[in-house]
């Protein structure tokens, strides 16, 4: 079900590759695509405590998978740049050895795409090695399935929030890189999205759900 996002993803990076400039000679300028995918877990934010269930530890996780684009400058050592990406994931809520595992959003929750925008900066601590942090915008979409007077409703939360995190990135060859990072999410803003007609949607007001992500990813620089 979720393979269509994923070739939207690819296909739609590989239209902006199209009128990338030529490669520079510096190995951390220009423009860049890559594909990336890891561990993935959201959970319910500090100030919310499932105490009905002590058992629930109030997280789900999978593997989040997604393409990304963006454009450095190498400026004397330290790299500046501006970076996007849609990802998706297998995430969602599970009974593990009998006890119900959820984040509060519904009796059946999967994670579904997340849009991110930012921007990162670093500094090169060999000429093929940057260090660096990043942040931005996120919004993530949350499904989920419920029931009311024997009908069954799905709708979908989407969520904003920032993200943050650090990583590494590793030039070989002539244009392509490999990179591995953690990034941390929190959302505090919700609406929910109902599928059916005739519904409005909700907005949530402020929510707490807290995402970390760990992320390898390897790519390609124009």
């Amino acid at each position: 079900m979720k393979t269509p996002i994923w070739i939207l993803c690819l296909g739609s990076t590989a239209m902006l590759a199209a009128p990338a400039a030529a490669q520079s000679d510096d190995p951390f300028t220009g423009f860049r695509l890559e594909v990336v995918g890891g561990y993935d877990q959201s959970r319910a934010g500090s100030s919310i405590d499932d105490d009905a269930d002590e058992d629930n530890d109030e997280s789900i996780e999978g593997f989040t998978y997604g393409a990304g684009a963006g454009y450095d400058f190498n400026a004397g050592g330290f790299v500046v740049g501006v970076e996007t990406e849609l990802t998706d994931s297998t995430g969602e809520t599970d009974f593990i050895d009998g006890d119900f595992e959820g984040i509060g959003f519904g009796t059946a929750v999967d994670v579904g795409r997340d849009i991110y925008v930012g921007a990162r900066v670093g500094a090169l601590v060999t000429p093929s090695t940057l260090l660096y942090a990043k942040g931005g915008y996120t919004n993530a979409r949350y499904n989920i399935e419920a029931s009311f007077d024997g009908d069954e409703f799905r709708q979908s939360i989407d969520a904003d929030g920032f993200r943050i995190g650090a990583g590494a990135e590793y030039t070989f060859g002539s244009n392509s890189f490999a990179k591995l990072e953690y990034r941390y999410s929190n959302y505090s803003d919700g609406e929910i999205d109902f599928e059916q007609d005739g519904f409005d949607d909700v907005d949530l007001g402020d929510i707490d759900l807290d995402r970390h992500q760990v992320m390898a990813g390897v790519g390609f620089r124009f």
